[in-house]
């Protein structure tokens, strides 16, 4: 894939169709599809400054930065509204929409619930349609999403949905997205995201843990009402006993065939005996425990602990860690190392950082506040977490 660095001044008949991001478990700006190994967000100039001067010993752990790209409004040829990016790229196809693509059906489908039968309505009316989509009726703190699609779950105010193999999550922050976009600027305005890996793409079945990491959340730029708001949320939260705390998970069920998904609302009501119960379900698939994934698990994380420890001045605040593995287990006589994991070890699993939005480090835009030693907040949140996991391994 081309590395994009440009003003990406393309022709408004092409472009590349972004799809809502269907493994989004947690946060709250929207994570879009670009392909099958790029996801992109939108831009804001001190994550893209991290990616650009990140340290070696840490590129392990993050995402491959792709560069940015240029994006905008546009609706396609059936008149339904999405994002559409613009890469300098040569003999581009008109703009189309895959009949097979998942995402962009499911949303399309959101689209044609919140919209009347008559002609298009206007972005702005669009927008206040799109806040009561039945997206809505999606979202609950713990719901089961089928892989199958056919059969029917309660919602919480009683009506049938249709269980799918997605999160409601990311549709959540793509509705939120569209919508502020659709009010607070004109359709032709240009936004810039960037390109970053898509962590997930390699996962039949991705299970996903979203953490927030460290005991405190505001960075140094936050205004005061935010600082408190922040603190606050850290305070009622495991985020000060144990500086980590469940921002969204996603566990493939074999049994039901579905995701179990849990959201950030969740998370904020756990103490600290209901975070160590959200671990072990996380890590367990509806039958079983698996405990053939917390020996990888722990070894990358003692090592990211590791490189933690190593980077000085670096505050990774509000950043998120990612818990991966695939849902899907291997064959019983998979013997050989699957790529990108540990020498020996079957299971598929990873550790991801992302959300480097309030990272703040020696030398970074916010240089006038420099602070002193590895982020002890963060240490503090990986040594309680790396703890709690040993203490499942060992069956406490």
């Amino acid at each position: 894939m081309v590395v994009l660095h440009s003003t990406d001044k393309g022709n408004n008949g092409v472009g590349v169709p972004l799809e809502p991001f269907l493994h989004q478990v947690g946060g709250h700006m929207s994570m879009l599809q670009y392909d099958a190994h790029t996801v992109c967000k939108p831009l804001i100039s001190q994550e893209q400054k991290f990616y650009e001067s990140l340290p070696m010993a840490m590129r392990c752990f993050t995402p491959q930065y792709k560069g940015t790209v240029t994006v905008c409004l546009r609706r396609d040829s059936r008149g339904h509204l999405g994002l559409v990016a613009n890469p300098l790229k040569e003999n581009l196809e008109p703009l189309q929409v895959s009949p097979d693509s998942r995402a962009v059906a499911i949303w399309q489908t959101l689209q044609q619930s919140a919209s009347s039968n008559s002609s298009p309505r206007p972005l702005a009316q669009l927008a206040c349609s799109l806040k009561e989509s039945t997206t809505k009726v999606l979202l609950s703190s713990d719901c089961h999403l089928s892989a199958q699609a056919p059969p029917l779950a309660e919602s919480a105010d009683g009506s049938q949905v249709e269980r799918r193999d997605f999160n409601p999550w990311g549709l959540h922050c793509h509705q939120a997205h569209l919508t502020r976009l659709c009010s607070e600027y004109p359709e032709d305005k240009r936004h810039r995201f960037l390109l970053l890996e898509n962590v997930v793409s390699q996962y039949k079945q991705p299970c996903i843990l979203d953490l927030k990491m460290g005991t405190r959340q505001h960075g140094d730029d936050a205004s005061e009402e935010k600082k408190v708001r922040h603190m606050r949320k850290c305070a009622q939260s495991t985020s000060a006993c144990l500086g980590v705390r469940i921002c969204g998970m996603q566990v493939y069920q074999t049994d039901k065939k579905s995701f179990l998904c849990k959201d950030k609302y969740y998370g904020r009501k756990l103490s600290e005996k209901g975070f160590r119960q959200a671990l072990s379900q996380f890590l367990h698939d509806g039958t079983r425990l698996r405990t053939e994934l917390l020996e990888p698990i722990l070894r990358r994380l003692q090592a990211l602990l590791a490189v933690i420890r190593s980077q000085s001045s670096y505050r990774f605040y509000s950043s998120s860690l990612l818990i991966i593995y695939d849902g899907q287990e291997p064959p019983q006589n998979a013997l050989e190392t699957t790529p990108g994991t540990t020498s020996g070890d079957p299971a598929k699993v990873d550790v991801r950082m992302i959300d480097f939005a309030h990272t703040t480090y020696k030398g970074s835009w916010n240089g006038h506040t420099t602070h002193e030693g590895p982020d002890p907040g963060y240490i503090f949140g990986l040594e309680n977490l790396i703890g709690i996991l040993q203490d499942i391994q060992e069956g406490d």
